[in-house]
């Protein structure tokens, strides 16, 4: 038992030169997949040409990893080890961009391990969700930033609530002894149908007196960059 244990850590791998080329080639192809992949799914949107290129790079880097550790414990351990104390501290502009890290990481383990099969279907499947998925985004919402006297807030409120029909939710209400701000959120596709009625919001509000700005602000979740 202690001999074969001596083994494990002892074991190198002993791929030719024809594996390791063929090993690196899958992994730059499926590479060229996950570019493709993200091309698709973020074009229009938050698209980084860097990232993109990245994501083959890491493959290929990953792929190259797998394939010097083979199945000696001992390397795997030590590699392990030596990429603990990298930190990476690039922020993140869409949540996708995390799906694409750990399948350039998958991909690249299996073919460093030799295993094309896996990497190749669970690449296809992954390529076929995110392009019919991937273009899949939050719906914006629309803030209504309104200041004026405080002793306007009631009036304020009852236009808000008639002109959208209830569905401007209230956020935020700042005052002083002179004046007043709220903030109202609503669904884009709220703001959208209030714009087909003959009078503004803000054109609504400006007929009270003592209104000093009407602001509309498009709020998303994501990072534009």
């Amino acid at each position: 038992m202690k001999n074969y244990i001596y083994s494990m850590f002892e074991e190198t791998g002993s791929l030719n030169t024809e594996q390791i080329i063929l090993n690196i080639l899958v992994a730059v192809i499926l590479g060229v997949v996950i570019y493709l992949s993200y091309y698709f799914t973020h074009a229009g949107g938050v698209y980084s040409k860097k990232f993109n290129v990245s994501l083959i790079t890491l493959t290929i880097l990953t792929a190259t990893v797998m394939t010097v550790i083979g199945n000696n414990i001992a390397l795997s351990l030590g590699m392990v080890g030596a990429l603990s104390i990298v930190r990476f501290r690039t922020a993140i502009k869409d949540s996708r961009d995390t799906t694409y890290i750990f399948w350039t990481i998958i991909v690249g383990i299996c073919c460093g391990v030799g295993d094309y099969v896996v990497a190749c279907v669970g690449s296809g499947i992954v390529f076929l969700v995110l392009l019919v998925l991937g273009r899949v985004k939050n719906d914006n919402r629309i803030l209504l930033i309104i200041r004026g006297a405080r002793n306007m807030e009631r009036r304020i409120e009852a236009i808000v609530f008639d002109y959208f029909e209830a569905k401007a939710m209230l956020r935020v209400k700042n005052t002083s002894r002179e004046s007043i701000e709220l903030i109202y959120e609503m669904p884009r596709k709220t703001y959208l149908i209030s714009n087909k009625k003959e009078k503004s919001i803000a054109e609504m509000l400006y007929e009270l007196e003592s209104i000093e700005y009407v602001n509309i602000v498009t709020q998303n979740d994501e990072i534009s960059g």
